[in-house]
């Protein structure tokens, strides 16, 4: 299968989706099949994962409303962990509980935060008590007592407005050390997962809960951690004050506070649905279009600009509704709660006027209640209103904490390998990337230090997944792997890989300078050395040519150098990294014939010593293998040198003619 038939295969799968609204038995079987392969060739795209994570959502809510009992979704290499139909409901107590975890290294701040706002809790509730006083000193005539009551209310006034200040400094600052810390626990954690959770996530996605989602929990905790504080605190001090001032007016004012919890209750229920949908859709957008600009030239190339454009579209209105509701059920809090105060207000100066009346209170204490009213309903007002952007927070905060309570790397081994010779063993290994699904079946390979081995065979015959399972990239469910007869396993993973070097077929090269992406693998190798290499490898021509030289920063991607450079810079990378096992995966598929003479010539040379595993669909760069190993659907068929498998008339001789004859692999 090559990549060709994997996107016709996958647009027959959404046919039928759209069509029927479910996958049947044999679809699901011959996806996930097919998914396997792509995975293992590096066909798969993020959008690709996006689309089948939601066919297969799709398939598990179809299963639950058939059954009519619940159906743990658990698919292997399902796509992107975003918040689909069929997973379950936020841990809001949980996720609060965890971010509250992160306060506990700003206890300093926290205790100076705290201290501020009580303070301006303290003047909020005491001035109406003393504007009351001057109220009823001028409805006394006490002119005498007025001034030095005046002044009193200036003085608090002052304090306030300094504490005010304070407080949203230190409520800023402890905001932004608090997402500091999130941010760096979340990009170490991205870091150190292994390489599985890549291949079987949207990488958009988890951009997206790296951005998106952090800068929401960081606008929510710096915007709404000290009006909860403060909220609560003066609900508090309010309550105590209209119980002081006059307790049957108080006992009134509940009507507000059981409207409230009422109001706030069932709008919670609500929203919590539709702001998790938004947050998830917001995470398949940004796979959508992050898989688009990478590949722009694929989707030009094959005029699908329109399809595309369709697909985003179809997207960005699920999220356009979903925000809709969301903010429509978010922003009416703030008018509700409006509401039920104005209600409120009338109760309090209906009641609160007969009780003057009957001389049970003064005119300053109707005054200092309607104070009281206000800033008992404006808190609560705040919190309703912040509420919609704390559920937004809440969710991006399970996204957060999702990824990091995925499974780290397997870093187990402690035996540190120094001199190593490079004899590999691979002993009765079985693997599959999903269950059910092998794609190396009882494999086993001795590659003798020093020699030169290569790996052969059509799309999907397991190629790849050597080298994955070689480099630690995955870990074998059966069978095992020696170097120099140790299992990789009891291997420490950075040592095993210090002695690794590998050239991908898909070339990563970094935004930096030329030297530094040289220098990538062993930043202590000097310039003389570097170069060297460069003119062994057939880059140092080229490289002195850019304007800056080695000095020359490369562009996101290395879009600014053509793709035979940014091979030959990645082979040369390799090379200077001076592994004991080097490991090239199709090194030499995207350079012309010319250049690939060149690095054949250099490989020679650099190869001299080391043990050497190179897969290339191209037969011409394998001639001199000590060893061929010919590969099909998982398993070895056969194996020789050139001159051996080309008299066995076999496999191999099949796949020499045909490419030669014009026809390729």
């Amino acid at each position: 299968m090559n990549k060709e038939e994997w996107i016709t295969l996958l647009d027959e799968f959404k046919l039928e989706y759209k069509t029927n609204g479910v996958l049947s038995k044999e679809s699901r079987e011959k996806l996930d099949k097919y998914k396997a392969i792509a995975i293992e060739e590096g066909y798969i795209t993020s959008k690709d994962l996006n689309d089948i994570s939601k066919i297969s959502s799709v398939v598990v809510n179809d299963k639950i409303n058939n059954d009519k009992k619940p159906l743990q979704a658990s698919f292997v290499n399902r796509g992107p962990r975003n918040f689909v139909d069929g997973e379950k409901a936020v841990d809001t107590k949980g996720t609060i509980n965890r971010l509250f975890s992160y306060f506990k290294s700003e206890v300093k701040l926290l205790v100076f935060l705290f201290i501020s706002i009580v303070l301006v809790v303290l003047c909020q509730v005491i001035v109406p008590r003393l504007q009351s006083n001057a109220i009823d000193y001028i409805d006394d005539r006490l002119f005498d007592k007025l001034p030095f009551a005046l002044l009193l209310m200036i003085l608090f006034f002052v304090i306030l407005s300094i504490f005010n200040f304070v407080q949203g400094l230190l409520s800023a600052k402890l905001s932004q050390n608090i997402v500091l810390k999130m941010r760096n626990d979340l990009f170490k954690k991205i870091i150190n997962l292994p390489i599985s959770y890549f291949d079987s996530n949207s990488h958009g996605d988890i951009m997206s809960r790296m951005t998106n989602d952090v800068d929401n929990v960081s606008n929510t905790l710096a915007q709404s951690l000290g009006s909860l504080f403060s909220g609560v605190l003066m609900i508090l001090g309010t309550v105590i004050m209209m119980v002081l001032t006059c307790a049957p007016l108080a006992a009134l004012s509940c009507i507000i506070v059981i409207l409230t919890v009422l109001v706030t209750k069932y709008l919670s229920k609500a929203m919590k649905k539709f702001f998790k949908r938004r947050q998830a859709l917001l995470g398949r957008l940004n796979g959508s279009v992050e898989e688009m600009v990478v590949g722009h030239k694929s989707v030009a190339a094959f005029s699908k600009e329109d399809k595309v454009v369709a697909e985003f579209e179809e997207i960005s209105c699920e999220l356009t509704k979903a925000g809709i509701i969301a903010e429509i059920l978010g922003g009416s809090m703030g008018p509700i709660m409006n509401c039920i105060n104005n209600i409120g207000f009338v109760i309090i100066a209906l009641f609160g006027g007969y009780f003057a009346y009957k001389g049970i209170i003064s005119v300053g204490v109707i005054s200092a209640f309607i104070i009281y009213a206000k800033q008992f309903s404006r808190p609560i007002n705040e919190i309703a209103q912040l509420y919609g952007q704390l559920q937004t927070a809440i969710a991006s905060s399970e996204r957060i904490f999702a990824v990091m309570d995925e499974e780290l790397e397997d870093n187990s081994g402690s035996i540190k390998l120094d001199n190593i010779e490079g004899l590999i063993e691979f002993k009765n290994v079985d693997f599959s990337y999903v269950v059910g699904h092998k794609v190396l079946h009882d494999f086993s390979l001795d590659i003798y230090s020093g020699h030169k081995v290569a790996l052969v065979g059509a799309t999907g015959s397991g190629k790849t997944t050597v080298v994955n399972l070689l480099m630690r990239f995955y870990n074998i469910q059966n069978g095992s792997i020696l170097i120099d007869g140790k299992n990789i396993m009891d291997i420490s993973l950075d040592n095993l890989r210090d002695n690794l070097g590998i050239v991908l077929q898909d070339t990563v090269l970094f935004n930096d300078t030329i030297r530094n992406n040289l220098k990538y693998a062993n930043s202590n190798i000097s310039d003389e050395e570097m170069y060297k290499a460069s003119k062994e490898c057939y880059c140092d021509t080229f490289i002195k040519q850019l304007k800056d030289g080695y000095d020359t920063v490369i562009s996101e991607g290395g879009s600014n150098l053509s793709q035979g450079q940014r091979q030959l810079l990645a082979i040369c990378r390799a090379f200077l990294a001076d592994p004991k096992i080097l490991i090239l995966d199709e090194a030499t598929s995207s350079v012309d014939t010319r250049t690939e003479k060149h690095i054949q010539d250099a490989m020679i040379k650099l190869m001299k010593n080391k043990t050497s595993l190179i897969i290339a669909h191209r037969l011409s760069t394998i001639l001199d293998a000590d060893l061929i190993v010919v590969m099909d659907n998982g398993r070895i068929v056969e194996m020789g040198n050139h001159e051996e498998l080309i008299r066995k008339n076999g496999k191999y001789a099949d796949l020499y003619s045909r490419q030669f004859a014009g026809e390729g692999i």
